[in-house]
């Protein structure tokens, strides 16, 4: 492949990725059958996928417990103006805001593409004449949907822990913003140990998702 035909491309991939995002689902197939005439299939898009939304949620769990430290320095400070401080934890929330959007879609990117995949793979069964390999291909079809099942649980259930924590932060930072003063330093330190335990929490279901996205990609890649 020329540099010309790599960056055509990717150009025609790049429209294919904006045409899908703003596409209602019936369109999907077009799009996944698109992908698999410029050499990307569905199989190897879920594991691409899979990647991505375990590194998104690496990242969202780093930016989670940044959030916590920030918070954390806020309610020791103890002189001096509050509003850069204020500043400080707004910004954190929003870059926790971020993160949990993109762990949203990366998850909805995974979902989208495994049905594809597996509503692809299902139809294909009844065009065998083998039997045995029709066969085999049902028993390899059934072991993916058993890897992917937890793997999807895993990271939705993570996800789910996610809102808990950007309501108190979304509070937090509200409050701040009307009292900047030591007595409103005072009220917020009562919440810590609440933040504290619900960001424990995210940050261990996160991490098993993590895992079931490496033992996904290590299960696919060997079969």
């Amino acid at each position: 492949m020329t540099m010309t035909d790599f960056v055509f491309q990717r150009l025609v991939l790049i429209s294919l990725l904006g045409t899908w995002l703003m596409a209602p689902s019936g369109c999907q197939s077009t799009y996944y059958a698109a992908l698999e005439q410029l050499g990307y299939h569905k199989r190897d898009l879920l594991v691409t996928r899979v990647k991505d939304a375990r590194d998104s949620q690496e990242e969202a769990k780093e930016q989670f417990k940044s959030a916590l430290e920030k918070f954390s320095s806020v309610l020791k400070f103890d002189g001096g103006a509050l509003e850069g401080k204020y500043k400080e934890l707004k910004a954190e929330l929003q870059r926790s805001e971020s993160s949990a959007s993109g762990v949203h879609d990366r998850i909805a990117a995974v979902e989208s593409v495994s049905e594809a995949l597996f509503k692809e793979w299902e139809g294909e069964l009844a065009q065998y004449t083998n039997e045995n390999l029709r066969r085999e291909s049902a028993r390899q079809l059934n072991a993916a949907r058993q890897r992917y099942t937890p793997l999807i649980r895993s990271m939705k259930r993570a996800e789910s822990k996610i809102a808990p924590v950007l309501s108190a932060f979304r509070d937090q930072v509200l409050y701040l913003k009307h009292n900047l003063n030591a007595q409103a330093i005072a009220s917020l330190q009562g919440e810590l140990t609440a933040i504290e335990t619900n960001i424990d929490t995210l940050i261990r279901e996160m991490e098993a998702a993590i895992s079931e996205a490496d033992a996904f990609i290590k299960a696919i890649g060997n079969s």
